[in-house]
C-alpha cells in the first residue's frame, strides 16, 4: 500500500503476480472472474434455442423431434431441400429489398425531422414536438384499417410499396431518439457555420450526418431488424407467392394436412444469420449509438 505525505497522494499500488520469464502483470480480482463466469452462463442459457434450431435443422425429417439434442444421422440435406421446396431466395431478395429501401428512407426522414427539431427555431415547435410524440401512443391496431384503405386507393395492395414507403415520412421514435443525440453536439459548430455562410441544409449533411453516425446507425439496425421480422404487414398487402417476404413466405411451410418441420427449421435458420451477421458486424456503433443518446435533452 501507498502512503500520504502531506498534501501529496501517491496511487495506490495494485498487486502483481509475475509470470516466469515473462513480464509482471495485474492479478484479476476474484469478483471479476465471478461475473465473467456469471454472463458466460447467461448467455449460454439465452443461446439454447437458437442452438436447438441449429441442431434440429440438421435431423432427417423422421427424426426431428426425437428425444436426443444430436442428430443422428447428420442431414444437412434439408438445407439444399428447402430451395426446391419453397422459392426462398426470391422471399429473401424481398425481404433485403423492403429492408434496405426502408432503412435509407426512415433515417433520412427522420434524422432531417429530428435536425429541424433541435437546431431551427419557429412558433409552436415544442408543440408540434409534442404532437409527434403523441402518435407513438397510438396502437398499430388503430391505424390499420385507415392505412389499408389508403394504399388501396392508391392502387398499391399486393405491391411492395406499403412494405418500406411510409418511412419517407419519417418515425416519430426515431426522430425523439435522433432530436436528443443532436442536442449533445454544441450550437457553436452551427453558428459558426451560418457564419461562413452555409445553409441549414449544407449544415444538416455535412455537418450533423457525420457527427451523429452512431445514431444513424443505431436507427438503421432498428428499422432492419423491424422490417426483416414483420409479419403483418406482407400478410394484409400481399397476396402473390412471388411477393412475399422471408417472414411470410414461412408461413408455407405449414399447410392444413402437413408441416415440413425439418425443412421449417432449416429456412428459420437462414432467416435468421442476416440478423446476426448484422449485430455483430455494427456491434460497437450499436452500443456507442444508445449510450450515447439521450445525454442532454
Amino acid at each position: 500500500m501507498a502512503t500520504t505525505t502531506g498534501a501529496e497522494a501517491r496511487p495506490i499500488a495494485v498487486p502483481r503476480t509475475k509470470i516466469r520469464g515473462g513480464p509482471e502483470r495485474p492479478r484479476v480480482p476474484f469478483q471479476q472472474v465471478g461475473l465473467y463466469v456469471a454472463l458466460v452462463a447467461v448467455s449460454a442459457l439465452f443461446s439454447l434455442p437458437f442452438l436447438w434450431l441449429v441442431l434440429t435443422s440438421l435431423k432427417a425429417p423422421n427424426n426431428v423431434f426425437s428425444a436426443g439434442w444430436i442428430p443422428h444421422p447428420w442431414h444437412p440435406q434439408n438445407y439444399a431441400d428447402v430451395f426446391h421446396y419453397a422459392p426462398v431466395l426470391t422471399w429473401l431478395r424481398n425481404s433485403l429489398l423492403v429492408c434496405v429501401l426502408g432503412v435509407v428512407s426512415v433515417v433520412f426522414s427522420s434524422s432531417l425531422v429530428a435536425y429541424g427539431f433541435a437546431r431551427l427555431r419557429f412558433r409552436g415547435r415544442k408543440q408540434l414536438f409534442a404532437l409527434v410524440l403523441s402518435t407513438m401512443m397510438l396502437p398499430s391496431a388503430v391505424t390499420m384499417v385507415p392505412t389499408f384503405l389508403i394504399w388501396n386507393k392508391l392502387h398499391a395492395v399486393n405491391t411492395l410499396y406499403p412494405l418500406w414507403a411510409g418511412n419517407l415520412f419519417g418515425s416519430a421514435f426515431y426522430i425523439f431518439m435522433l432530436r436528443q443525440f443532436l442536442f449533445t453536439i454544441p450550437q457553436d459548430i452551427v453558428d459558426a457555420a451560418r457564419v461562413d455562410g452555409a445553409s441549414y441544409l449544407r449544415i444538416y449533411w455535412n455537418i450533423m450526418l457525420p457527427l451523429i453516425k452512431p445514431a444513424l446507425i443505431t436507427v438503421a439496425i432498428f428499422e432492419f431488424q423491424a422490417k426483416w421480422n414483420d409479419f403483418m404487414t406482407p400478410l394484409i398487402y400481399l397476396n402473390k407467392t412471388s411477393l412475399y417476404t422471408m417472414s411470410l413466405g414461412l408461413s408455407t411451410f405449414k399447410t392444413q394436412y402437413e408441416t415440413q418441420w425439418a425443412l421449417w427449421m432449416a429456412a428459420s435458420v437462414i432467416f435468421t444469420i442476416p440478423m446476426v451477421v448484422l449485430f455483430f458486424a455494427f456491434q460497437r456503433f450499436f452500443i456507442e449509438g444508445i449510450a450515447t443518446t439521450g445525454l442532454k435533452g
